[in-house]
């Protein structure tokens, strides 16, 4: 039985969070400006609404999975199809 060498285990790590970040950056921006700008509005006009602020985030976060969607698809199927062609190396 093989084990997997420790560059390995760090390439496919490095890989995997960076496809996380690719991922889910885009939305976790999106999400951050419009609460920013919902803050702004509250701190403006004084509304102290708790729940002002996630409406706008999810429609925001909704629009963007509209818009990235198929980019986000696109990363995710190409980390999967190439940890399925290397999996001989991953087993030993």
């Amino acid at each position: 039985m093989c084990c997997l060498s420790h560059e390995l285990v760090l390439i496919l790590a490095e890989k995997g969070i960076l496809t996380i970040l690719f991922v889910a950056g885009p939305l976790l921006l999106l999400a951050l400006a419009v609460g920013l700008l919902v803050s702004i509005f509250q701190a403006t006009t004084q509304i102290q609404e708790q729940t002002l602020a996630f409406i706008p985030k999810i429609i925001a976060v909704l629009v963007g999975i509209v818009i990235f969607g198929r980019w986000m698809l696109t990363h995710i199927v190409e980390f999967t199809v190439e940890i399925y062609q290397n999996i001989n190396q991953f087993v030993g």
